[in-house]
Formats: C-alpha cells, sequence, structure tokens
C-alpha cells in the first residue's frame, strides 16, 4: 500500500505548525502505522523537537539537504527514531541554501515528490513539515502532497494569510497536483477561557465549515515543554491535556482519509 502524503502548513509563523507534525505522526505511529516525518523547514525544528542535534550536521548524516540536490537517496537521509513505526528525514539551516540552488536546477518543483515517490510504499503516512512561508520548498510540498494540513492559531489575526495559501493550492491543483485536498483546519492553543478563542475558533468553523477538526490544541505548559526535551508531547506527559488531544486529532485523521 502506498503511503499518504500530507503536508502540514501555514505561511505564517509561530502557530503550533511542527509541534503538530511531531505529535500527529507520534501518535499514528502509536496506532501501529508505518510514519515517516519529513523536517523541510530550514530551521530545523521537527528534527531537534525530535532528539536529533539540527545544527551537528556530522552526527546527522545525510539530510534532506543531500536528497534535493540529487547527491543522495531518498532512503540514505532516513533516521529511525527512539519510537517503533516513527523515522525521521531530519534538516538542517543548509536546508534554505538548497532551496535557493534548486531554483535554477531542472524539475525546480518536483524534486521533494520524486524522492517521496521512491519510499512511499514503506510506509502508511508521509508527514511534511513546509516552513512558514509560500516559498519554492511549500511548492515542492504541495505538488509532493495528497492532503494539507492547516494549524491554525485561535488568536487576533489568525485567518490572515490562509486566503493566500488557499489560493496557491487552488493554483497548484489546477497546473500541478489535481488530488491535492484539504485535509482539515485544526484549531491550536486553544483557549476556552477567553472568548477571543471562542470567537476565533467560531470564525474558523464559519470560513472553513466541515473542514474544522472537531478535536482542538489546547494552550498547554506541556505541549510547550516537549520540545526543549528532545521528545513528543506524548512521551513527555502522556496524561496532559494536549497530548490527549494530539491523540483525539490523529484518530480523526485516520478517519478522515479512510
Amino acid at each position: 500500500m502506498s503511503a499518504k502524503v500530507i503536508c502540514v502548513t501555514n505561511q505564517k509563523g509561530g502557530v503550533g505548525k511542527t509541534t503538530t507534525a511531531i505529535n500527529l505522526s507520534y501518535y499514528l505511529a502509536k496506532d501501529k502505522k508505518r510514519v515517516l516525518l519529513i523536517d523541510f523547514d530550514p530551521q530545523g525544528n521537527a528534527t531537534s523537537g525530535l532528539g536529533f542535534d539540527d545544527n551537528d550536521k556530522a552526527s546527522l548524516g545525510i539530510t534532506i539537504t543531500e536528497v534535493l540536490m540529487d547527491n543522495a537517496d531518498m532512503e540514505d537521509s532516513i533516521r529511525h527514531t527512539k519510537y517503533k513505526n516513527y523515522d525521521l528525514s531530519p534538516a538542517t539551516p543548509e536546508l534554505a541554501n538548497a532551496e535557493v540552488e534548486i531554483a535554477n536546477m531542472n524539475k525546480k518543483f518536483v524534486r521533494l515528490r520524486d524522492a517521496i515517490n521512491r519510499v512511499r510504499d514503506q510506509y502508511d503516512f508521509i508527514l511534511v513539515d513546509l516552513p512558514p512561508s509560500l516559498s519554492l520548498l511549500t511548492v515542492n510540498g504541495m505538488i509532493a502532497a495528497d492532503y494539507l494540513l492547516l494549524p491554525v492559531q485561535t488568536e487576533f489575526y489568525a485567518l490572515q494569510g490562509v486566503a493566500q495559501l488557499l489560493e496557491t493550492m487552488k493554483m497548484l491543483k489546477s497546473r500541478a497536483n489535481p488530488h491535492l485536498k484539504l485535509l482539515g483546519v485544526v484549531a491550536t492553543m486553544y483557549d476556552k477561557r477567553t472568548s477571543l478563542s471562542t470567537q476565533v475558533f467560531k470564525e474558523i468553523q464559519k470560513y472553513f465549515k466541515e473542514l474544522t477538526f472537531k478535536t482542538t490544541i489546547p494552550r498547554n505548559v506541556r505541549v510547550a515543554e516537549a520540545p526543549s526535551h528532545g521528545v513528543p508531547v506524548g512521551d513527555y506527559d502522556r496524561f496532559s491535556k494536549g497530548a490527549k488531544a494530539y491523540k483525539e486529532l490523529a484518530k480523526e485523521v485516520e478517519k478522515r482519509i479512510k
């Protein structure tokens, strides 16, 4: 069976995009799904958030950068995490340089898709953590993806930039990837005690209707602390509200894709 490719994306930074990619992958793997998380953001936060040193190129070895540049195969970049069924293709800040270089190379928009296709039959899900921008890396991700998952924080300006992202998706769907779908929108950093959070969540539901996930990700100290320990929140504190929320989100994702 061929993996479903989900890109986690939002051109706005600080919305819980990487946190969602790490923890959703963790709970899909806990449900006995074979999962590969590709860190496709030069900040390398998914890499460090899983306990790998994104600044120590020597210990990381081959990363997604070498794969993009045709200097290595996708399989060579894959690292097993400490969790069963959960693999990572890491990134370092060098990925930003690669983006500049591939802009002048052949097949610049489909490099990630071609790389993923070489390992697609080894996984059930491949998640890609995209950078917070509408860049060449983001376009590569969208062309490689079956689905986009959009985390939106329940704060002021939450929907700012989302319309532009959806326009890009629509354009790529018509020209390069007719199979691309919006899997859904997940509200992050949700605090039901504040009227602002509740109001913004209603706006998200109004805008995206049934594409809004029922599960919301709460503003939670444990979720914020886990990356500094290099582990998903489900490993750091599985009884926390944040861990329970990501577990529920994984169930919803699986239901939508069946």
